[in-house]
């Protein structure tokens, strides 16, 4: 819910901090943003719409595709990182870093001031938030911020869990969180802002990637004629971090999963491919697939250290 995680947002206008009121967010200046009945925030500014943000044809695929559980393993695996970045983090992470926040916000209005009584993840791409309320999961009393460009993803992961608020916002604009707020940050299948990162992340904080293999949803890519992942992505998704953060571990999760015509359609229309295949086409090549087909998934799922 927001009152979980008001305490760690920011104005997208000037930067203070909000407040919730009855049916909105304000700061002290006046600047106000209405809370939709479904119980998220919008705070995107401007008018122009984000191109990337997901549609609700693709919000419905990634919700039926992964409420069905085919990356269930993947969810675990996430959910474990986050587990594991709490516990390395010691006591800071596990509330006493509320201190250190209260501190920080004397001198900076742009840095939580709030009482956390547990470590705050945030989901930088969140989707639905399938994953970060997994990780919330395994981590009780732990406020999850859930950050996606679409709504109508943000207003699925609302309700995706009782210790997640959601928010629409751009990952390529300033994000409004406050600085220094966050544990342990998700960024899975999603693009990434560096500079961003690092400053949401606390010092020490770590960074949860996910990112798609060069073996992944084989043999589907060949037969359908998806995007394939480029074998230089996690060259690229270091230098995407700028500098600002080190690598701490590095793993390759692969799995097999069962899949009938209907969850082909899903998991091709909730991922970049949606954006250039031909529905038409697409729907004649599933036809021609096995009633059931095995389908490689596999993913890289990295850690970095927020630079102190």
């Amino acid at each position: 819910m927001l009152a979980d995680i008001v305490e760690f947002l920011v104005c997208p206008v000037c930067a203070d901090r909000m407040a919730l009121g009855e049916r909105a967010l304000r700061c002290p200046a006046g600047h106000a943003f209405d809370v939709a009945r479904q119980g998220y925030v919008s705070l995107l500014t401007g008018s122009q719409v984000p191109g990337t943000a997901d549609s609700p044809a693709m919000v419905a695929a990634r919700d039926a595709f992964l409420g069905a559980g085919h990356f269930d393993p993947l969810a675990e695996a996430v959910a474990d990182a986050c587990r594991t970045a709490v516990a390395g983090a010691g006591p800071a992470a596990a509330g006493t870093t509320a201190e250190a926040r209260t501190g920080d916000a004397c001198a900076d209005a742009g840095t939580t001031g709030g009482d956390a009584a547990g470590p705050v993840v945030a989901d930088a791409g969140a989707g639905t938030g399938h994953y970060l309320a997994r990780a919330l999961d395994r981590l009780p009393g732990a406020a999850g911020i859930a950050l996606d460009v679409s709504k109508h993803a943000v207003r699925r992961a609302a309700r995706a869990h009782p210790r997640l608020g959601a928010v629409v916002a751009d990952v390529w604009r300033p994000l409004p969180v406050a600085s220094g707020a966050v544990d342990v940050l998700l960024n899975v299948f999603a693009p990434r802002n560096g500079a961003e990162f690092a400053r949401i992340l606390r010092p020490g904080g770590v960074l949860v990637v996910v990112t798609p293999t060069v073996r992944h949803l084989e043999p589907l890519v060949d037969r359908l004629g998806l995007l394939s992942v480029d074998e230089s992505k996690e060259r690229r998704t270091a230098e995407s971090l700028g500098g600002r953060f080190t690598l701490s571990g590095r793993s390759v999760h692969e799995f097999s999963v069962r899949l009938r015509h209907a969850d082909v359609e899903a998991v091709v229309g909730m991922g970049p491919s949606a954006w250039h295949v031909d529905a038409e086409v697409l729907q004649r090549q599933i036809t021609e697939l096995p009633d059931t087909s095995t389908v490689t998934a596999s993913f890289h799922i990295s850690t970095f250290k927020s630079h102190p």
